[in-house]
């Protein structure tokens, strides 16, 4: 597997990042790896990264963007954070990602059994914790179709608000950052957002890239 370099990274278009990654995913999940050596690319690294995507991913320890995807050094911008929410530090990262450093495609990454979406479903309250549950909050209220039980013991719930959680941090970016918007819309990059499954490994990706159209429904909306 080839280190990327800045002229790589300039041919990859949206549509080839997200392929990469569903390759990458597909390697994992027959327990395959693409043949890399780690300290050449460190190396090879050593004086520039090119990324060709950033990913968006929770803080569990099951869930490294490097792995699931099968990539190596210097390939993802790999962003974590409990219940993978958006906040002002993040847009940032991803707006260097993308504006700056070259990156293709933008994913945003749930996860099936999430703590953060159970610690949001029951209220906790825990210090600043509770903080970081408060913007997950809006996905378990948007979850109209459970009546009864809406706790983390009610496993299609929680599965439930973590689908809505990450379809909603994808359109809170296009909504908050006008740059990734604009790129978007240029079709200079690409957005989405998927689910892995703790158990199978595998990631569902859902609706693929964001296209212009969708952008600028958010871009008028924002008028």
């Amino acid at each position: 597997m080839r280190t990327l370099t800045k002229d790589l990274q300039e041919k990859i278009t949206p549509q080839q990042a997200l392929n990469i990654l569903r390759e990458g995913n597909s390697r994992f999940m027959q327990n395959l790896k693409a043949h890399r050596n780690l300290l050449e690319q460190a190396n090879e690294t050593s004086e520039g990264q090119y990324p060709f995507a950033v990913i968006l991913s929770c803080m569990d320890s099951r869930t490294s963007a490097e792995l699931i995807f099968d990539q190596g050094l210097g390939d993802v911008f790999s962003i974590r954070i409990a219940g993978n929410v958006i906040n002002e530090d993040i847009l940032g990262s991803m707006e260097f990602a993308c504006k700056v450093a070259g990156s293709k495609f933008i994913l945003v990454l749930g996860h099936t059994k999430c703590g953060a979406i159970k610690g949001a479903c029951d209220q906790v309250k825990i210090g600043h914790l509770s903080t970081l549950l408060s913007k997950i909050k809006p996905a378990v209220n948007e979850e109209t179709a459970t009546k009864e039980n809406r706790t983390s013991s009610n496993a299609s719930f929680v599965e439930n608000v973590a689908e809505i959680n990450v379809k909603r941090n994808v359109q809170e970016i296009l909504n908050r950052s006008s740059i990734i918007r604009d790129l978007v819309k240029e079709e200079k990059i690409g957005i989405a957002g998927a689910m892995y499954n703790v158990a199978s490994g595998k990631v569902e990706f859902y609706n693929d890239t964001v296209t212009t159209k969708q952008s600028q429904e958010v871009e008028a909306m924002n008028a």
